[in-house]
């Protein structure tokens, strides 16, 4: 009877996941037919991709084109490509040729050195397939994790099947109502969304030392988050809210409002100096209370 029981169980039922990947916490959530064998398999492709895609891990590919100018690997080809339109679309304010800016950025988030980057590099980077080339080092962080998300969850779909996946603030469609994270400390929920589009929230309030945190504009030279919080939902995938939700992150408020309402298939809440800001669509994908 038991084993009838594990089998129907496996046939149909929950799961729940939670690891460590990208330097944050990743969430697995799936109900339906097989969940246990498809949780496994999507936290495998999530780790497998972090492996390739840590630019702070020796053996990976990003590290590899970093030290040696070309990679052979489908999918820092597929990040750099995106990286590449993101950049034309943003006019250079998200920038995949600063490499050597982020790692400098995050040695001195860490306390290992005094000083942050002062200066930012120019270069040319090139795919051809899954071949990429380039002749300065390359910041793919900006969309490695709305990668990894998509690609997690892409793993974890399946016929009678649906589910979730969320890496620090990254989110897939979720499956019921999700809150947007505080930025100042407490548990106060700023919003409650109810869509089908993807989610990703980014903002100096995580990661910051003496008012410097991870975010950049190459276009002026200047480090940090313009705003408290930016959050991002986009119908297009989780590497493009990853992109926007940065990239709104480091423009001035005017300038970030502006691109966000423009850019189709976007909506935005930005919260600058305690006040909220959002595009004229955004409360269609709130929770009504």
């Amino acid at each position: 009877m038991m084993g009838s029981l594990a089998a129907v169980y496996e046939r149909f039922g929950n799961s729940h996941r939670v690891f460590e990947c990208c330097d944050t916490t990743f969430r697995i959530q799936a109900t339906g037919v097989r969940v246990e064998t498809a949780a496994t398999a999507a936290r495998e492709t999530a780790e497998s991709l972090e492996a390739q895609l840590n630019a702070f891990d020796e053996a990976s590919a990003v590290s590899q084109i970093n030290r040696e100018g070309e990679v052979a690997n489908e999918h820092v080809a597929r990040i750099v490509s995106r990286g590449l339109e993101y950049n034309d679309r943003t006019e250079g304010v998200f920038d995949i040729r600063q490499g050597r800016v982020e790692q400098a950025l995050k040695t001195f988030l860490r306390g290992d050195s005094e000083t942050p980057p002062t200066e930012f590099d120019t270069g040319t980077v090139e795919t051809n397939g899954s071949h990429v080339t380039t002749d300065v080092e390359l910041d793919l962080n900006g969309l490695a994790k709305g990668y990894i998300v998509d690609r997690t969850a892409e793993t974890l779909a399946g016929l009678g099947r649906c589910g979730f996946v969320s890496g620090g603030g990254d989110m897939s469609p979720p499956t019921g109502p999700v809150a947007i994270e505080s930025p100042y400390g407490d548990d106060t929920a700023l919003k409650i969304l109810d869509t089908d589009w993807y989610v990703a929230t980014s903002g100096g309030y995580r990661r910051s030392r003496n008012g410097t945190d991870h975010v950049y504009d190459p276009t002026t030279a200047s480090l940090g988050s313009r705003h408290e919080s930016v959050t991002v939902v986009a119908r297009r995938d989780c590497m493009e809210a990853d992109a926007l939700a940065t990239t709104l992150a480091a423009l001035p408020l005017a300038e970030a409002r502006e691109l966000a309402s423009a850019w189709e298939g976007l909506e935005a809440l930005v919260i600058h100096d305690g006040v909220f800001h959002t595009t004229n669509g955004f409360e269609t994908h709130v929770l009504d209370t």
